[in-house]
């Protein structure tokens, strides 16, 4: 069943649109953790999702004016945020363009023999995981991504995604369906956290991954507070084949924004607005 997301005081969305600062500041700090979460599982690189969020927030603050409560302001907020991920020209321009075929060859190539898998070192199999775990969704095109990510791993309501995306329910459910097989098939297929039998695991994967320098010499901090590598390993073996895929992804993340971005971006605005034209 999906979630809802926690509402907003109208109270509060009047006063930051009638431009107190307090309020400006909560309204900002209230959703910054959910656009975070969609660039960074939209994106897959976290340092590139920092300076997303920070786009998509700026956005947000002065965009808010328009906000008319036709819609929930979460939907609004992740409406111009999937709007932002899917067209500006910087997010584009980084795009790497894999299909799971590719990645599919590229997980098989270097993986070590059973015997010369990499001892039990759950913090860099977990640096491992996360990355594939993520990098799998860029296998998607970016529209039927965001039909992914809105639905299955942040759980928005169908109704509520499809009003995000701007397109209708019919068409929202017939994307997120061709998505969810995609991802379910081919982690099914290729993943040894989610099926025992499947070619690549990240014992057999993390020499290679180490070689090639897809890994850094220590976990990347904007990642802390995903799923640790036991627990995801523990939870494939309880769960249903059906649903194992969209689990191990909703884990592949953390749910809080890595740093505060409320007080900088209120910062800059004010910045902005003190700023006099130039003559």
């Amino acid at each position: 069943m999906a979630k809802e997301s926690k509402q907003i005081p109208p109270t509060v969305i009047a006063a930051a649109q009638a431009g107190e600062a307090q309020a400006l500041e909560a309204l900002v700090r209230a959703v910054q953790d959910r656009v975070h979460h969609l660039a960074l599982r939209m994106l897959a690189d976290p340092a590139l999702a920092q300076d997303a969020t920070q786009e998509i927030l700026i956005r947000v603050v002065t965009k808010l004016s328009t906000f008319r409560g036709e819609a929930r302001f979460s939907t609004w907020v992740y409406r111009i945020a999937t709007n932002y991920l899917l067209t500006a020209r910087k997010v584009l321009a980084r795009d790497p363009g894999l299909s799971f075929e590719m990645f599919e060859v590229d997980l098989l190539d270097g993986l070590a023999d059973p015997a010369q898998a990499a001892p039990e070192d759950h913090v860099m199999l977990n640096e491992l995981r996360l990355r594939c775990t993520m990098a799998m969704l860029l296998c998607l095109d970016r529209d039927h991504r965001a039909a992914y990510v809105l639905g299955d791993i942040l759980e928005l309501s169908q109704s509520e995604a499809a009003d995000a995306l701007e397109i209708t329910p019919a068409n929202y459910r017939q994307r997120l369906s061709r998505a969810r097989t995609k991802v379910t098939d081919f982690t099914a297929r290729s993943c040894g956290v989610a099926r025992a039998g499947a070619a690549c695991s990240c014992p057999r994967r993390l020499p290679a991954a180490q070689t090639m320098g897809r890994l850094g010499d220590q976990p990347d901090p904007l990642l802390a507070g995903a799923q640790g590598y036991e627990a995801a390993v523990q939870m494939a073996r309880e769960t249903s084949a059906d649903l194992v895929a969209s689990k191990l992804q909703q884990g592949a993340a953390p749910k809080e924004a890595p740093v505060d971005y409320a007080r900088a971006i209120l910062r800059m605005v004010e910045t902005h607005a003190e700023t006099p034209p130039p003559s």
